[in-house]
């Protein structure tokens, strides 16, 4: 148990997908008094796939906040203080499911030497047993940043299976998975009902890039922060996670989220390869 626990605190994949996990293993996890999750943000994109950092979890900390569906979020993405694109982040209900997209596209003046059109998708199916809008039941990913292509889809089978195709390359496999496992896009949904506490991380937990990981989601402080539309009180965190191509994270990201029920994630800033980006909330219905 402390070993599992350490592997847990370290952030690091602890569970090989091709290995799943025993049920001791999962009882053991529930054991521990602090929320276990795994995560990591599989590699792209746009500053909203950061937010989607990134986070998905067992049912194990107390559910504190709430959001509004359908809500959507649309943002400016500066970078060194220039209007460099936008993107969205919205969900919507269609009969008993529950639809996540994320997109980000680049500005004219950048898509002349630097194109970027990312569109994430998620899809849960409600389960009676879950304390969320649902579990996920497809997740596919289609990134273009330049020359870099990605087409990749996991479908979430019953008896704790996930198929993961790579619709570029040609691939397909087959993983034994933990139960109750997200994707990084609908983790960041959970990540806004936990109760979060300046001071105390949070695990998230998901499958991507074929391995379930563990991510840490440090809370470090309130904040206030201006929008056009005034001062907000927020809480500031900052997953630690890895991405790639325009947005290749060289330094730390930070998510601003509303110090309401909400979690209206208002403001994110991330380090890139050249300078920084900044995604700054415009507008939405929420």
């Amino acid at each position: 148990m402390k070993d599992l626990y350490r592997q847990i605190k370290s952030g690091e994949a602890v569970i090989p997908a091709k290995a799943g996990i025993q049920r001791g293993n999962i009882d053991s996890c529930r054991s521990l008094s602090r929320t276990v999750i795994r995560g990591r943000n599989d590699r792209w994109r746009s500053i909203l796939a950061f937010l989607i950092f990134i986070f998905y979890f067992f049912a194990y900390a107390p559910i504190a906040m709430s959001f509004n569906v359908p809500e959507k979020f649309e943002y400016d993405l500066t970078w060194t203080g220039i209007k460099a694109g936008t993107a969205t982040l919205e969900i919507t209900r269609t009969g008993n499911n529950v639809k996540i997209v994320s997109t980000a596209q680049s500005a004219k003046w950048v898509s002349v030497f630097y194109t970027v059109d990312d569109r994430i998708e998620s899809t849960l199916a409600k389960k009676s047993s879950l304390m969320f809008v649902g579990e996920p039941v497809n997740y596919r990913l289609k990134i273009r940043e330049g020359r870099h292509r990605r087409d990749k889809e996991v479908i979430f089978n019953p008896g704790n299976k996930v198929t993961y195709i790579d619709h570029i390359n040609n691939e397909k496999h087959s993983f034994d998975v933990p139960s109750l496992i997200f994707d990084p896009l609908s983790s960041f949904y959970y990540l806004r009902t936990l109760k979060l506490v300046v001071g105390e991380p949070v695990y998230v937990t998901m499958f991507d890039s074929k391995k379930v990981w563990n991510v840490e989601v440090q809370v470090l402080r309130k904040e206030k922060v201006t929008l056009s539309t005034g001062t907000v009180d927020t809480i500031l965190i900052k997953p630690l996670m890895k991405s790639e191509g325009i947005f290749y994270k060289k330094g730390d990201i930070y998510i601003w989220l509303t110090d309401d029920e909400k979690r209206i994630p208002v403001k994110l800033q991330t380090k890139v390869a050249i300078g920084s980006i900044n995604a700054l909330l415009v507008g939405g219905r929420y």
